[in-house]
C-alpha cells in the first residue's frame, strides 16, 4: 500500500493492518519529513485517544491528515505507532 498526496508518497508498506476500512502503516514505512505534529486529539471508544499530523509537500499544508494511537487501548495494541491517512491523501496498492 502507498499513501500519497500532491504526487509525494508519505508513506508505503506491504504490512499495513487494515481497521475500519482504513490502513495503519507501520511507523518505519512512514516519510516523517512530510509529516509535523499537531494539537489535535479525538477520541475513539475501543481504540483510545488519537493525535494528529499534518502533511506538508511543497510548502502545501493538509492539517490534521494523518493519525494515529500513541498509547491505544488492549483492544487496539497492533496499531499502536502505525499511522493512517484521509483528507486527500490517496491510499492505493
Amino acid at each position: 500500500m502507498r499513501a500519497l498526496w500532491k504526487g509525494v508518497v508519505i508513506a508505503e508498506s506491504d504490512d499495513t493492518v487494515e481497521v475500519e476500512g482504513n490502513h495503519y502503516f507501520p511507523p518505519g514505512s512512514v516519510n516523517m519529513e512530510y509529516l509535523q505534529p499537531g494539537d489535535t486529539r479525538t477520541a475513539c471508544p475501543w481504540k483510545g485517544e488519537a493525535s494528529y499530523y499534518s502533511v506538508h509537500v511543497d510548502g502545501e499544508i493538509n492539517t490534521d491528515a494523518a493519525w494515529y494511537y500513541p498509547e491505544p487501548k488492549d483492544a487496539a495494541q497492533h496499531i499502536k505507532g502505525h499511522v493512517a491517512f484521509w483528507r486527500g491523501v490517496e491510499v492505493r496498492e
